[in-house]
């Protein structure tokens, strides 16, 4: 490899942020609402409290192991503690549901609808390149924290 990073697609805060803003942006002029409020909100904010706290906790065993959070930067160890023990994406899976609970705390459709392409984006141009670079860097150490650990759940 030329450059020690995976060369995502899109770094995946500006993929779900903007997504997301666009998905709020169609709700502001064409709104559709297919929940309940009473049934949305309160599940958008455990999803956010979840999901914020699950991010948290990924990025501080990343820290903590001494390797880089951002996929622009080398990965400089396997981190398999904390979170990465039951997901090899656990900040990927809070991205998720912090977009999940916005978008229920606000009842709208559209952003729930640009989350599907968004999840595919993730998988196959950033999940998918990150994977073949580490396996790439690390070899059999990689491949056996893969047998071990889920992708997702």
């Amino acid at each position: 490899m030329s450059q020690d990073k995976p060369g995502v697609l899109v770094l995946p805060p500006v993929l779900y942020a903007g997504a997301l803003a666009a998905g709020l942006l169609l709700h502001l002029f064409v709104p559709r609402q297919p929940f309940t409020l009473w049934v949305a909100r309160p599940l958008g904010a455990l999803l956010l409290i979840a999901s914020g706290a699950l991010a948290g906790w990924g990025e501080k065993t990343m820290r903590r192991a001494g390797t880089n959070v951002s996929p622009n930067q080398p990965a400089l160890t396997i981190v398999s503690a904390g979170p990465f023990r039951f997901t090899r994406n656990p900040l990927y899976l809070s991205l998720i549901g912090l977009y999940l609970g916005v978008t229920l705390l606000i009842d709208a459709l559209w952003p729930l609808l640009l989350l599907v392409p968004v999840v595919v984006i993730t998988h196959y141009g950033i999940i998918r390149r990150e994977e073949r670079y580490l396996e790439a860097k690390f070899g059999e150490a990689y491949r056996s924290y893969k047998a071990r650990v889920r992708r997702w759940l």
